[in-house]
């Protein structure tokens, strides 16, 4: 059989990737599926999700580098002609879908690769290829929109997969054509293509369709906003003798092998500090933290329930230390005293760098904490979808009072 094209025939390659795509698509949508509806609640359920998620991201990007690869070939090749180029509504209709299929098979998979790109956390892809993408920034507004054009884009390519098929049982059926039969493996049929004339008609069509796709999408609500957030608890004003003017508080946790970061939008410190005392406290800091105001990737919602931090039950954290000079000089300072996390309190001692010029204070801490001492994913009893530890990183700059 040969492997190039010929008007009357397609090519032996063209069969190979016609038919690799077509069960690489056909195995990514029941994953896909599955994967939606499994729940997440213990150990095990969570790795089985975490598993068919993963599988399907990863047939997903073989489907798309397979199908890229297929438009590549299709381009340097002569398109074989329809054998029912005389009747123009089915031939429009034909070449409308395989423009709606070309076009679906990439967008699909490659907007679901921008969506796993742009947000962290759970199901990593299985391909030597790294988790992020050129270009692409994480953002969780980036994630939502490319999960509701995903959606969408879906849809089209299923509705379009369907009147593939069933265009291909009618002329095996119905017209008794060697339509199926030219994509079948195997000895190519021997048929007269009559020579026919491709339109931009089609093309044209399918632009058309995609944009009401979207446009229905859009009115439907699929690009609204839907906030997710847990209500935030409200902090207290501070007194302070160093005004904390930008910070961050944030987190590093490790979920299926890989880090997720975090960090903390609402949280007040209060801090009396006294560089020029030469032994015992030099001051104290009292840190209290909302925990709704979290921002961990496509993990937030899992992290503020009952079986992590409870945010309901347990709304803010508080860290509560005296702050004291380095005896070894390894670190400048040390913040020793309690982190207060879900009705559990814990000694954490804070080794922090700190750079005084004049009035303004820039200081940067870093610890371990360790979530089975604050019962955090109790249900998760060992590391293998979950790590224990929590590394916490804490930069600040602040104004004397």
């Amino acid at each position: 059989m040969p492997i190039a094209n010929s008007h009357a025939h397609y090519g032996s390659l063209a069969k190979i990737f016609h038919w690799m795509t077509a069960l690489l698509i056909l195995t990514a949508f029941p994953l896909g599926i599955i994967a939606q509806k499994l729940p997440f609640d213990t150990n095990a359920e969570l790795a089985l999700k975490a598993t068919m998620f993963s599988a399907h991201k990863t047939v997903g990007i073989l489907a798309f580098l397979t199908a890229l690869l297929r438009i590549l070939w299709a381009i340097s090749q002569k398109r074989p002609g329809l054998l029912n180029s005389e009747n123009k509504l089915e031939s429009t209709a034909a070449e409308t879908a395989h423009w709606l299929l070309y076009g679906s098979m990439l967008a699909v998979p490659l907007t679901g690769w921008i969506h796993h790109a742009s947000t962290e956390g759970f199901a990593p892809i299985w391909l030597p290829i790294g988790q992020n993408l050129p270009l692409v920034p994480k953002s969780e507004a980036l994630a939502a929109f490319t999960a509701s054009l995903h959606f969408i884009l879906i849809i089209v390519l299923g509705l379009t997969i369907l009147a593939h098929i069933g265009g291909a049982l009618k002329h095996f059926i119905i017209d008794k054509d060697q339509t199926l039969q030219r994509m079948l493996p195997g000895r190519t049929p021997s048929v007269e293509v009559a020579p026919d004339h491709r339109s931009f008609a089609p093309f044209a069509i399918a632009l058309a369709i995609w944009a009401g796709a979207m446009g229905i999408g859009t009115f439907g609500g699929a690009f609204t906003s839907h906030d997710t957030s847990v209500e935030t608890a409200e902090l207290s004003d501070v007194v302070s003798d160093w005004n904390v003017t930008e910070g961050t508080i944030s987190i590093e946790i490790t979920q299926f092998g890989g880090p997720v970061t975090g960090s903390f939008a609402d949280w007040t410190a209060q801090i009396s500090f006294d560089e020029k005392l030469t032994e015992g406290p030099l001051g104290n800091t009292v840190v209290e933290i909302a925990i709704g105001s979290l921002s961990l990737g496509s993990v937030t919602q899992q992290a503020m329930g009952a079986d992590f931090f409870d945010v309901a039950g347990f709304p803010t954290a508080q860290f509560s230390a005296e702050i004291f000079a380095d005896p070894n000089g390894d670190e400048q300072y040390l913040a020793q005293g309690t982190v207060t996390l879900k009705g559990v309190s814990v000694p954490v001692t804070l080794p922090f760098q700190l750079a005084i010029d004049q009035n303004i204070a820039t200081m940067r801490g870093q610890t371990s904490l360790n979530r089975q001492d604050f019962g955090i994913g109790d249900n998760m009893p060992d590391e293998t979808n979950l790590g224990f530890g929590v590394e916490v990183v804490i930069e600040l700059t602040a104004e004397r009072s």
